[in-house]
């Protein structure tokens, strides 16, 4: 199959008619050889340092130009960089912004278009830099001590608002000693008094509040403007006369014990002095100023302890009047608000049946579909993920695909335009598996799941392949068919890879999402995964005789639940799970809203609940060889859970290896070559478990 088959047949098994036409009218591909395509080789591990993708696009003010965060991985320092570049929205003069190759990211247009500001390294540190866009000149305008976030534009132009954490005065319950001049005594004591102490990726941290400030975007001292021990911020709206910013925080002495509690508020930039807009049960937030200056937009989630509260679009009055909700005909969230010019409509990005979109909401509560196809901007794994701006009727978006990570696209006058292709040099000479969609009824009950598989490159139909079934994370979250290095990786070395939305899953209505309310991992979820295994199989391509079953986070504990439920899988990988549920919702940094959302109450008044939840309630009938693998720093799934699972199947004399990534927080991808370690061990694990037979037909190298 030549290159160009290849993406084409791709399209037309993830997307609609009409979206189909436009991709392959827009998918530009060197014209290979009759034959060469069969001796491509396949998409190997080393292959991820030269992915690119696109995120945080920015339309100009004149609706003509995008900036955006072109984003690629370093195979010299194993991280993730992100440079800025703009192209015309007809795709031409696309070209880098800045001349450096230092880090930037957010970039965000003055209100006339004549400026940009955006967060560099440039420097050292993160700071807010400034760029006039006729003549490219660059100023930095900041020297902060801590990195800058939420970048907002007055409407005048004059002032640049942003948050940033400032810590707090360290306390101690004792007076240090004094010790003799050059005296070496061990680090002194860290005082933990607050209930919020660590954070996955920062670790146990000294307290701090994240405060708005505002600095001159010409340059000059950045200055404070809210107070109190309380966290402000989220997205920034300025108020049409530039004197006021509004913001979401919850300012209670009990914040740290309240989960989903948040109002809006404006500050007075002259006189500090905070107004509260809204005071709903519930939280508000990323508040929006309409281009009128008269309404406001905002998003509310009811407060309720349930595992998904979709958020809604609510607008009221510039003074927090006349609240109402305008999404009531949207089954699920609505995020990414953006006014139209005329102040009559909002557009928003919700997610359907494994699927982003933009839509737009009239102030009357019509809900009309705009685009389709956001996504690619997670490339470890196909999660819904993407985003949009809008400017002048014009619409940027990253735009997703089951064979390329996100490009940029453009929708204007009507049509939409894909203006990058940023991994044709790459993609377009490998050998991908294709990503095919499945629908089938859970065992357990009837319900409808929806799930995806990826077929090895090569694949014959009439040959058997063994299975990995890959388990996404949340619970309450959702894959979808989307390029995704880590499941390519599988497919390359001749599995098919299946993964599903499990009842629970996002994009299908809050009432399956509530579906495993009080009850994850359970006999249930583990149906829908199971039911979809028998659809393949049934299929006639897949060798049951080797079955493989990996999955992270909340995927990682379906895994681990998986295997005290069957034996059926060769092999399992479980990485960074919770295996025992009284420890991890007393040990790990979600501890708050977890307890709250996800359980009928504390442990010590539910240990039954939480016990059965637990995969380690059924350590005593696992004879699946199970690989751990979880990063030492995550405080998410702390690693203590992966050590308790570990030691019990080795007590019990099951087949197991504990796999610990030093320095990684709960992200385990986060880095590159992480992300490559993490398959490779996955794939070593497997090939140890093959039943013979089923070891041919990997794609060549």
């Amino acid at each position: 199959m030549s290159s160009l088959s290849h993406s084409l047949n791709t399209v037309r098994k993830t997307t609609k008619p009409a979206l189909q036409a436009l991709l392959v009218s827009a998918i530009f591909l060197p014209v290979l050889a009759l034959g060469q395509a069969e001796s491509l080789p396949a998409f190997d591990g080393m292959d991820v340092f030269d992915l690119e993708w696109v995120s945080d696009p920015q339309v100009s003010p004149d609706g003509n130009s995008v900036v955006y965060a072109r984003r690629s991985n370093d195979i010299m320092t194993d991280r993730t960089r992100s440079q800025l570049w703009r192209v015309d929205v007809d795709g031409r003069n696309h070209r880098p912004l800045l001349s450096t190759t230092d880090n930037a990211g957010s970039p965000r247009w003055s209100p006339d278009g004549s400026q940009l500001a955006f967060v560099s390294s440039s420097t050292g540190s993160s700071q807010i830099h400034v760029r006039w866009m006729d003549n490219g000149d660059v100023t930095v305008v900041t020297h902060l001590q801590a990195s800058p976030s939420s970048l907002s534009w007055s409407p005048d132009g004059k002032w640049l608002a942003f948050t940033m954490n400032v810590k707090a005065p360290a306390e101690s319950i004792v007076k240090p000693r004094p010790k003799p001049k050059g005296a070496k005594w061990a680090d002194k004591p860290v005082t933990v008094n607050t209930t919020r102490y660590q954070y996955d990726g920062r670790g146990i941290v000294a307290p701090s509040y994240r405060h708005i400030f505002i600095v001159p975007s010409e340059g000059g001292s950045a200055r404070q403007l809210t107070s109190g021990n309380f966290n402000h911020g989220g997205s920034l709206s300025w108020s049409p006369d530039s004197e006021r910013i509004f913001f979401s925080a919850y300012r209670q002495d009990d914040w740290e014990l309240v989960s989903d509690e948040a109002d809006i508020f404006a500050v007075d930039i002259s006189t500090h002095a905070l107004t509260q807009i809204t005071s709903e049960p519930g939280a508000e937030r990323s508040p929006r100023v309409s281009p009128n200056g008269r309404m406001l937009a905002f998003t509310h989630e009811e407060r309720r302890p349930l595992a998904f509260t979709p958020d809604r679009i609510a607008v009221a009055n510039l003074d927090g009047s006349n609240m109402r909700i305008i999404s009531n005909d949207l089954d699920g969230d609505a995020s990414g608000l953006i006014w139209s010019r005329d102040s009559k409509s909002i557009l928003y990005t919700y997610d359907e049946r494994g699927e982003r979109k933009v839509g737009k909401a009239t102030l009357k509560g019509k809900l009309t579909e705009v685009v389709a196809g956001l996504g690619g901007t997670t490339v470890g794994r196909p999660y819904l993920s993407g985003g949009f701006h809008a400017a002048n009727d014009t619409i940027a978006f990253t735009q997703g695909r089951a064979d390329r990570p996100a490009d940029l696209a453009v929708l204007k006058g009507g049509k939409t335009r894909i203006v990058t292709s940023l991994n044709e040099d790459l993609l377009a000479f490998r050998a991908l598996g294709e990503v095919h969609e499945i629908v089938y009824n859970s065992s357990f009950d009837g319900q409808e799941i929806q799930g995806w598989y990826i077929t090895p490159p090569d694949f014959d139909p009439s040959k058997k392949y063994p299975l990995i079934l890959e388990i996404h994370g949340g619970p309450h979250s959702a894959y979808g068919p989307y390029f995704s290095a880590e499941l390519q990786m599988m497919a390359a070395e001749g599995y098919v890879v299946f993964y599903d939305n499990h009842r629970g899953s996002l994009s299908y209505g809050e009432d399956f999402a509530l579906l495993l309310q009080y009850k994850y991992s359970s006999e249930e979820d583990f149906a829908d995964h199971m039911s979809g295994i028998d659809a393949l199989i049934e299929k006639g391509f897949v060798d049951s005789d080797n079955l493989f079953v990996a999955g992270g986070s909340a995927g990682g504990i379906a895994a681990a639940y998986a295997v005290g439920l069957t034996d059926r899988f060769n092999a399992a990988v479980a990485a960074k799970p919770v295996i025992n549920w009284v420890s991890k919702t007393l040990t790990a940094d979600s501890m708050v809203g977890q307890i709250y959302h996800q359980f009928p109450g504390p442990p010590w008044e539910h240990l039954d609940h939480y016990w059965k939840r637990s995969p380690l309630s059924l350590v005593g009938n696992v004879t699946t060889p199970t690989m751990l693998l979880t990063g030492e720093s995550d405080r998410r799934t702390p690693i203590s859970e992966t050590e308790q699972f570990y030691q019990a199947l080795r007590l019990k004399g099951v087949e197991s290896v504990m796999i610990r990534m030093p320095g990684a927080s709960h992200g385990i991808a986060s880095r590159p070559s992480r992300l490559v370690s993490k398959v490779d061990h996955i794939l070593a694990w497997f090939e140890r478990y093959k039943n013979e037979g089923s070891k041919a037909g990997a794609a060549p190298k």
